[in-house]
């Protein structure tokens, strides 16, 4: 069987947090599919990495219009 590699997986509060911007913002990035994550039953779970590379890209590159 193959291994597994370590995927560290956060929820929507936690990527919040993060992020430092509200939980419905989280959703609505993972619902336009800016942000992966996988559905545990009724909940999302956000892989840390990708968390890590959004927020790492320049903001004209996170596909969001500029304010």
């Amino acid at each position: 069987m193959a291994e597994m590699p370590d995927v560290r997986f956060l929820t929507v509060a936690e990527v919040a947090d993060i992020m430092r911007v509200s939980k419905m913002t989280v959703y609505r990035l993972v619902h336009s599919g800016e942000l992966p994550a996988v559905r545990f039953g009724r909940s999302y779970r956000v892989p840390e990495s990708a968390v890590t590379q959004y927020v790492q890209l320049p903001r004209d590159e996170r596909g969001s219009q500029a304010g």
